[in-house]
């Protein structure tokens, strides 16, 4: 398992993180697994304290504990990055774009694109249909899409500088 900002309340939503919460996401970082007494035990709290921070942390939207798989071995051949130029409401549109079940990242920038957005699917052809009803959202204006070749690193052991 691994811990990654994820949807939810804002970064910071729920006031400043404590060290003692960094250090927890940090035991969680390095393995999701990790019992709550053993991280209790790491940055000195009971085991109950640990859990109720964990929980705190993953209601807020601060982090997620979720298994990270490997697409190709779950039988989705095709991974992408969109880049995609809006107008309008380039919030609104990148949200019913990150509503899309392919959709596993998507974020508004600055930039050559206005928002990106990876996907993974089962095939080509599944990617073509979800281009396409991308391209359909209204204030999408244009689509270019980045084939991943090589997964060459993903990790979300970060930590919490």
């Amino acid at each position: 398992m691994s811990t990654q900002h994820g949807g939810g309340a804002a970064p910071g939503a729920a006031g400043p993180i404590d060290d003692v919460s960094k250090a927890i996401i940090e035991q969680l970082q390095e393995d999701g697994r990790r019992s709550y007494a053993n991280i209790g035990k790491a940055v000195g709290l009971s085991e109950a304290a640990v859990r109720q921070r964990v929980q705190k942390l993953t209601d807020s939207g601060v982090m997620q504990i979720v298994a990270v798989t490997d697409p190709l071995q779950l039988g989705f051949s095709r991974q992408a990055m969109l880049g995609i130029k809006a107008d309008d409401d380039l919030v609104a549109v990148a949200d019913r774009i990150a509503a899309l079940n392919q959709v596993d990242y998507c974020l508004v920038t600055a930039g050559s694109f206005d928002i990106l957005a990876e996907v993974i699917c089962a095939n080509d052809d599944d990617l073509l249909r979800l281009i396409t009803r991308i391209r359909g959202i209204d204030g999408v204006l244009s689509t270019e899409t980045f084939m991943y070749l090589s997964l060459r690193k993903q990790e979300y052991n970060w930590g919490t500088r």
